[in-house]
């Protein structure tokens, strides 16, 4: 079975939708259940490999705020990536505009995590 077209029938940009939602409401088990086990998480402060450090920095994170508010400004996708602009929102106080570019392997696990800080403006 070719694995583009499985990964196509699992809508990456619905799965990418969920894992900002579990993100959002900062529950760990369910973000740590969407990395694949070779997960790479890179941003403009860190680099990471293998799922444990991914989900050990998303903890970081989510100790680092109270509450965390996602909006998606756009969403392209191709392949088995799926890319979105987000505004993200931190203790109702701290504004980021991001990109977040995921890979998904052909099970719907995210294989790569790559986000990208940005302007507003």
């Amino acid at each position: 079975m070719d694995s583009i077209a499985t990964i196509s029938n699992l809508h990456l940009s619905d799965r990418l939708r969920q894992y900002l939602r579990h993100y959002a409401n900062r529950d760990l088990p369910a973000v740590s259940a969407m990395l694949a086990d070779t997960v790479t998480l890179r941003d403009w402060k860190i680099s990471v490999r293998g799922k444990e450090a991914a989900v050990r920095e998303t903890e970081l994170n989510f100790s680092n705020s109270a509450t965390i508010a996602i909006d998606v400004l756009s969403v392209q996708e191709g392949g088995n990536t799926v890319s979105a602009e987000l505004r993200i929102l931190v203790d109702g106080v701290t504004e980021l505009f991001v990109v977040d570019v995921l890979a998904f392997d052909r099970h719907g696990q995210i294989v790569a995590i790559r986000s990208y800080i940005g302007r507003g403006d």
